[in-house]
């Protein structure tokens, strides 16, 4: 019998923006393909996602406030790209219909709570990269991710964990989508740092940037090689 392997779509703004992505899930032994808005607008969904087992969504430019039924803040700074939003909005909502493995960073988050109907606090000042001696360092602070958030057991454990922060928009309990759950959150400040849909078998949201590895604990390394293991279960189960 021949087997499909299963391919992780990454979805980013362009090619240089998915480096990172691609790199973590091929040291997790995923075969990958990268969808960017430019190359893959007029495709049809079911051939952009064929033999797809799971997918990520990536950190990246704001999400159109549109979307989530407010204008523009002129203050908040915003770089949109909405081809982006809308070729993730299609791909997501593919993937959730079928229950396929989903883990979805920083701005990847921010678009999992817009598709569930929630909103987004346009500007947070001081959660993003500041230089320091010339040189742009990320700001971090500390998270703690809840023992019943089906993050906990993929990273290894619930609890504390110092984190980077590289973001300038987010969310608090005001602007989560009812139906999806907080299961991390901001110490200092009660800024939701982690959303999963408890409808889904494996939807995991995460503030933080876990691909860049030297700036978040170990073990959050877990999250790739846990999405490349349910994106082939995924693919097995299609077979049987």
């Amino acid at each position: 019998m021949l087997c499909h392997m299963a391919v992780v779509v990454i979805t980013s703004s362009g090619a240089k923006n998915a480096r990172r992505y691609v790199e973590v899930m091929g040291s997790a032994g995923a075969a990958v393909r990268v969808l960017i808005p430019d190359d893959h607008a007029d495709i049809a969904t079911e051939e952009l996602m064929r033999d797809a087992g799971g997918l990520l969504l990536t950190g990246g430019p704001d999400i159109d406030p549109a979307l989530y039924g407010e204008k523009p803040d002129p203050e908040a700074g915003l770089t949109l790209d909405r081809p982006l939003d809308d070729l993730e909005l299609r791909i997501l909502g593919y993937a959730l219909e079928r229950d396929m493995p989903v883990l979805a960073i920083c701005r990847g988050m921010q678009l999992l709570n817009v598709a569930f109907g929630g909103k987004l606090i346009q500007d947070l000042p001081g959660h993003k990269s500041e230089k320091i001696d010339g040189k742009w360092e990320p700001a971090s602070h500390t998270i703690y991710v809840a023992p019943g958030a089906k993050a906990a057991p993929v990273i290894g454990m619930a609890g504390f964990f110092k984190v980077n922060s590289l973001h300038h928009q987010g969310l608090k309990e005001a602007q989560r989508a009812p139906r999806l759950m907080t299961t991390a959150y901001e110490v200092e400040d009660g800024l939701i740092e982690g959303l999963e849909s408890p409808e889904h078998s494996w939807v995991i949201g995460l503030q933080c940037h876990p691909e860049r590895q030297d700036e978040v604990p170990k073990m959050f390394g877990n999250l790739f090689l846990g999405l490349h293991e349910r994106a082939d279960s995924f693919i097995s189960e299609l077979a049987t």
